[in-house]
């Protein structure tokens, strides 16, 4: 099972990190060591004094495939679901400053918040659907899946040309703007529509 992440794929969100807007999909990826057990606090490394919330819909990958075009991509993935992708941006913004990778930064122990999945029909068009993240019952992120520079099936078709895609596999969409910094005894709840997908507390 691998984790594969994409970044940079809300123009807004590009613009609040003063990031160059990619030509095509940034890919990186986490460990399933990454993944934030269930009922399970979010604790904030020792090594970071500036961890991001960022969150993201996702889609579970349920059959192989490589080389998938993007009229075949609606077939490799039956659920979506809702998740965050923590980020120690201040060791980040020293690894990219460095031009070295952002794996310690993006694939710490517990930087993959993964909740409930659901049915990809719950939703009437998974190109154009509302989600949001609540820290502490305030609105801190509101994205629609509508302004993905790259929406779902075509990151199915790019991800597949460099990896294999297998079963359970999870792609993390991208974020939309408002990410923000996370202090002890946050609590973040994440929701598509007005359905709650997940709810953590920060340690």
């Amino acid at each position: 099972m691998k984790l594969i992440c994409i970044g940079r794929n809300y123009t807004e969100h590009i613009e609040e990190l003063q990031n160059e807007k990619p030509e095509e999909p940034l890919v990186f990826l986490k460990p399933d060591t990454a993944i934030l057990l269930k009922k399970q606090p979010f604790f904030i490394p020792d090594f970071s004094d500036e961890v991001h919330y960022e969150v993201e819909v996702l889609v579970k990958i349920n059959r192989v495939g490589k080389h998938i075009d993007k009229k075949f991509a609606h077939k490799y993935y039956n659920e979506i679901g809702l998740g965050i992708d923590f980020t120690a941006r201040d060791l980040q913004n020293k690894l990219r400053a460095k031009g070295l990778p952002w794996e310690k930064a993006k694939s710490f122990d517990g930087a993959a918040v993964i909740g409930k999945w659901i049915d990809k029909s719950a939703v009437d068009n998974v190109d154009n659907f509302e989600f949001s993240l609540k820290k502490n019952d305030e609105i801190v992120q509101n994205g629609n899946t509508s302004h993905m520079l790259w929406k779902i099936d075509e990151l199915i078709e790019y991800v597949s040309k460099y990896f294999t895609l297998k079963i359970g596999d999870i792609i993390f969409t991208g974020t939309p703007a408002g990410v923000g910094k996370v202090i002890a005894n946050d609590k973040l709840k994440g929701f598509i529509e007005d359905k709650e997908m997940f709810s953590i507390t920060v340690k």
